[in-house]
This record gives C-alpha cells, structure tokens and sequence, in this order.
C-alpha cells in the first residue's frame, strides 16, 4: 500500500474513532448531577481520565501516526492520555522475508479466510498491548475508558488484544484488519468480552464498541 493511500485510511480512521470514543466518553462520564459527596474522589478521577491505545499499520511506526490526535479535539479527551508504540523490526514472510515494522508474521498477501495464521505471534503481540493496559489500570484509569484503535495489522492486533483481554474495554476501533487467529484462539475470549456489540461499516472496517 503506498504512503499516501495508507496515510488517507489512517486519518478516515481517525475521523471515525474520534466520533465515536466521544459518544462513548460521553456516556461513561459521572452523572453531572448527583452531589459532590455522593461520588469519591478516586472514582471521579478514574472515570474522568481515559486512556487510548494507537496501533499502526505493517511497516508504518507509532511517531508517524501522532498527528491523529489533532482529530480527537471534543472536549471529553481534555484527560486522555495517548499511546503510539512502535511494532518491533522482524522479516515479513509476504515480503520475502523483508525486516520491517511488524507486529507479526504475515504469509501472504492479500490475506483470506484459508491464509495461513501467525497465531503465536499475534499472542506475543497481544500480551505486550495487555501489559500496556495493565499500566494504566494500575494507575487509576478505569477498564470502560480505555479504547485500542488500530490500523491493518495494527487492526487485526487490535481486535485479539480487545477480545482476549479479561476485563471489559471501553471498546476498540478496526480498520482494514482482520481476524488474526482462528477457533482455538477464539475460545479463549473473555465472557465480559464477549458482550461487546460489532458495527460493520464496510467490508474493511470493523468497529467493535461496548455498547
């Protein structure tokens, strides 16, 4: 996929999350209304702050897409905290073996249901943007306001990390990605993961929101 055509899904991708992790914040926010003794401190703050996860594209990189926060300038992400990582350099099987930004191996292009499945990958991958979470669960930020976003490759990582994770998400944004992993894999997805609600906006485009 050539630069400029990646870079124009990336932001059609950004313009879509931004509308939606909005709404989505909106409704997570404390009732406005209830009395300030009636909602502590710590709850406030942890309902207040979010937190969102940026996954990039194969071969792209997390610095390349930060400019994608200028589009998240409602006021509901005045306390989100941004996270952009960087996919390790490995070889690429579908680019004969070429070292590149990967989350995980990728045989072949363009990819079907029969493509063969780099599932152990995709799990390493997952568990580092689980330990990401964890940090910022850790620090105070609740589960519901925490959403994964992903491109591509960064997509399929998305949606394994946002369905395997053990606690319900706020919700994750799929763009141009893919199942990353197949039946053995799928039951091993949480029950709170499994009550998130699917919206197909087109046939590359997967969004997954905890409704």
């Amino acid at each position: 996929m050539g630069s400029l055509v990646r870079l124009l899904f990336t932001l059609a991708a950004a313009v879509g999350a931004a509308a939606l992790l909005a709404a989505s914040l909106r409704r997570r926010a404390p009732p406005s209304g209830l009395p300030a003794q009636a909602v502590s401190s710590s709850h406030m703050a942890g309902r207040s702050r979010s937190f969102v996860l940026w996954l990039h594209g194969l071969g792209d990189s997390g610095p390349a897409n930060e400019p994608i926060r200028n589009f998240f300038s409602a006021p509901e992400f005045r306390l989100t905290k941004w996270s952009f990582p960087s996919a390790p350099r490995s070889p690429v099987s579908c680019n004969n073996g070429f070292v590149m930004p990967s989350w995980f191996d990728i045989h072949e292009l363009p990819i079907s249901a029969g493509s063969p499945q780099d599932e152990s990958g995709v799990l390493k991958a997952v568990e580092k943007v689980h330990a990401m979470i964890d940090k910022e669960v850790a620090d105070g930020i609740h589960p519901d306001n925490i959403f994964v976003c992903g491109f591509s490759q960064g997509g399929a990582l998305t949606l394994a990390s946002v369905l395997l994770y053990p606690k319900k998400l706020g919700g994750g944004a799929v763009f141009s990605g893919w199942v990353p992993f197949g039946s053995s894999v799928t039951e091993n997805i949480s029950s709170e993961a499994r009550k998130f609600v699917l919206f197909f906006s087109d046939p590359n485009s997967l969004v997954a929101w905890n409704g």
